[in-house]
């Protein structure tokens, strides 16, 4: 779409620093055309073996562009960041990273699966024998400087946003966001085609993008934390065929959920002839982790969704 300003992805950084100098200073309600890099800052490419994944320069990683300051903005306001659209490369990568990930003691190697995806989304994304993941292009991180001066890493959310891999972040949601420092300096980057609730191997499906936003401000918000508006219906894109599901029963969530996950490996894994570990990457991209029940001491649950239309 045409948006009144454009920040390429050679215009950015990889910390949270409110003493980073703005590279773009707009009027609310202005939008903005954000050219994203993958995660990887451009280090995989579409001939890139596993290999590579035990190289990555983890320095690089997660880059951000921007950051973007607001006319205005002052701490105890609120950004309101509408996601207007997304345009994905075409091509993206999936990997399982040595240490990284919900199941991460039960695979150790790397490995990384291609994804050459239709850029406009109406075709699924193919995964080995009959695989058909539906895209949904979403923001990994999203977020505006920490009041806390210096450099905090880009990896963990934060109550000002950062990397917090919501699906949800997708076109047409509103994000609003607490502002902490003067023009709240807002920066975005880590698209991913698609992504599972969860992000269970550490990775989705990985890709350049570029996005599309309206940035407005709300006055003396008192916001503690990031909150989000939908447009309509999340799952629709998965729904047509129902779901398998496998759950995990535990006192601590962390372990029923890595138990409802390996459950899902093994039933994808024995049903569809698949290695176990391309069976834990395909999940990442497409399946969901909800706490189902939270309130029966001692013991929680937490279930996993796998969409049937991957495979129906």
């Amino acid at each position: 779409m045409n948006c009144q300003h454009t920040i390429h992805h050679s215009a950015g950084h990889r910390g949270w620093n409110n003493g980073n100098p703005p590279l773009l200073r707009i009027a609310p309600g202005e939008t903005v055309e954000f050219h994203t890099q993958d995660a990887a800052d451009g280090q995989l490419s579409p001939t890139s073996t596993a290999d590579a994944l035990s190289t990555l320069d983890f320095a690089r990683v997660n880059p951000v562009v921007g950051p973007v300051y607001v006319d205005g903005a002052q701490p105890g306001d609120a950004l309101k960041v509408t996601l207007l659209s997304f345009a994905p490369s075409g091509w993206g990568w999936t990997g399982n990273i040595p240490g990284f990930g919900l199941l991460a003691d039960q695979f150790t190697a790397p490995h990384l699966h291609h994804w050459h995806y239709d850029r406009a989304g109406i075709e699924p994304a193919l995964y080995g024998p009959g695989g058909r993941v539906p895209l949904k292009p979403m923001c990994g991180t999203i977020g505006v400087a920490p009041a806390e001066p210096g450099l905090h890493s880009i990896v963990p959310p934060r109550r000002v946003g950062g990397n917090m891999d919501i699906r949800d972040i997708a076109a047409g949601t509103e994000l609003y966001l607490p502002v902490e420092v003067a023009g709240a300096l807002l920066s975005l980057g880590d698209a991913h085609a698609a992504q599972g609730d969860g992000e269970i191997c550490g990775t989705a499906i990985e890709t350049a993008c570029t996005i599309a936003a309206r940035i407005e401000l709300v006055k003396d918000a008192r916001l503690t934390l990031p909150r989000f508006t939908t447009p309509g219906p999340v799952s629709r894109h998965l729904d047509a065929k129902g779901y398998e599901v496998t759950t995990g029963i535990s006192p601590d969530l962390m372990q029923a959920a890595r138990d409802a996950v390996a459950a899902m490996v093994d039933l994808l894994a024995a049903r569809h002839g698949m290695n176990p570990i391309d069976a834990y990457l395909l999940c990442s991209v497409c399946a969901d982790l909800r706490i189902s029940e939270i309130v029966d001491v001692p013991s929680w649950l937490v279930s996993f969704y796998f969409p049937r239309v991957v495979f129906d």
